[in-house]
């Protein structure tokens, strides 16, 4: 393939036109209720799911709350590392600095160069009381998607004042807890994030969001600012390995996909078929739907870092696995039993109780192989979560 030899490194063209209008501005974003829940074994017939299809309690799991982690290590690359086969559900554990290893010469590893941005602020409302504005993303009239807090209180009308220098005003209340937000006063939107935001961390992260968050919540290859959490299972990478995974003759490619609040979201009917997912912007380069393409034409495997890589390719992916460059919205929801056409495996972190991304993994991996693995995982205290261990399904 002309322009893209193993090794290479495939870049985002950093031109790109910014995401138009969300479709589907519409999610209800709760914290979710961490709980020990039931394991779900009992929720499988005897001799197993014959239609690959389940409820949502099937994927309740035992959470022990220590497990959480809080802060990452200290070395990006010292997480442990389940790995899990896909045909046979055989576990091994190992360290995630062993990661390349895994990798083939002539193997295409794609990330997500997408960039957490300083979404959270903090201001006052008019009688004084703080309040909070989540960013979800800009509108093309200059106005931001936001959920607020207090949400009863912020109607349309009410405005947040940032010191003396700015003032969001919420213009309309779109549903689905989301307002729209209009800036006003001497800063604009960028510096209202660097001077009173705070990193977006997930709801199971109890503590404040600090410096060490404004380097570790964000990978090492984010370049595209836009999401409001990070693709974390390209948390674990640093350039060294990055460097040895393409000395080894593995091209790595990128992917853009900004994660919205809407990743947050827990599914809250027991028919999964009934969630509605939160749309989020994608941008795939013709480089890497090239690179993808060809890889796959050639017998060798595409491997997607997050759960994030896996929606991109999959939405832009036609029914021979070819994929598409471009951008767009995607609501894709993947679940069983549905089946990837343009990933071969699969390097992610662990995932909550009943969330769509453990549902993604559980259609790539296998239902029961993905249980039986956080079964181990937890077994063996894994750490969870945004800063916690990695899994590969190969």
């Amino acid at each position: 393939m002309a322009g893209v030899p193993p090794g290479a490194a495939v870049r985002v063209d950093s031109t790109h036109s910014p995401p138009p209008p969300n479709p589907t501005p519409s999610c209800a974003v709760t914290t979710p209720h961490l709980r020990t829940l039931r394991d779900p074994r009992p929720a499988l017939a005897a001799g197993g799911n014959p239609t690959n299809t389940y409820s949502v309690a099937a994927f309740d799991y035992p959470l022990p709350q220590h497990l959480i982690a809080q802060r990452p290590l200290a070395d990006r690359a010292a997480s442990r590392m389940l790995v899990l086969s896909r045909d046979t559900g055989a576990i091994e554990h190992r360290q995630f600095r062993d990661f390349p290893a895994l990798l083939a010469p002539g193997d295409v590893l794609v990330v997500n160069v997408s960039r957490v941005i300083l979404a959270r602020l903090i201001g006052r409302r008019s009688n004084g009381r703080p309040a909070e504005i989540l960013l979800a993303h800009p509108e093309p009239d200059g106005t931001w998607l936001a959920m607020v807090h207090p949400g009863g209180k912020l109607k349309s009308g009410r405005t947040v004042a940032f010191g003396d220098e700015a003032v969001a005003e919420v213009t309309d209340v779109v549903g689905g807890g989301l307002r729209r937000v209009r800036f006003s006063g001497r800063l604009d939107v960028s510096a209202v994030m660097e001077r009173y935001g705070a990193v977006p961390l997930p709801p199971y992260i109890t503590r404040p969001a600090d410096q060490q968050d404004r380097d570790r919540y964000q990978t090492v290859f984010a370049r595209e600012d836009g999401s409001v959490a990070a693709p974390t299972a390209g948390l674990h990478f640093t350039p060294e390995l990055l460097a040895e995974i393409q000395r080894r003759g593995v091209i790595v490619a990128e992917v853009v996909l900004h994660v919205g609040p809407g990743t947050f979201k827990p599914v809250e009917v027991e028919d999964p078929a009934q969630h509605v997912m939160h749309a989020e912007w994608y941008h795939i380069p013709e480089a890497t739907a090239e690179a993808v393409n060809h890889v796959r034409r050639d017998g060798r495997r595409v491997w997607a870092v997050g759960t994030t890589v896996v929606r991109t390719l999959e939405t832009a992916a036609g029914a021979e696995g070819v994929v598409r460059s471009g951008g767009g919205w995607t609501d894709l929801f993947i679940r069983p039993p549905y089946t990837c056409r343009a990933v071969d495996a699969l390097l992610t972190n662990f995932h909550l109780p009943r969330s769509t991304l453990l549902m993604l993994v559980a259609a790539f991996a296998g239902y029961q192989h993905t249980m039986a693995a956080y079964r181990e995982a937890i077994a063996r205290e894994y750490r969870l979560y945004s800063y916690g261990d990695a899994m590969v399904v190969v």
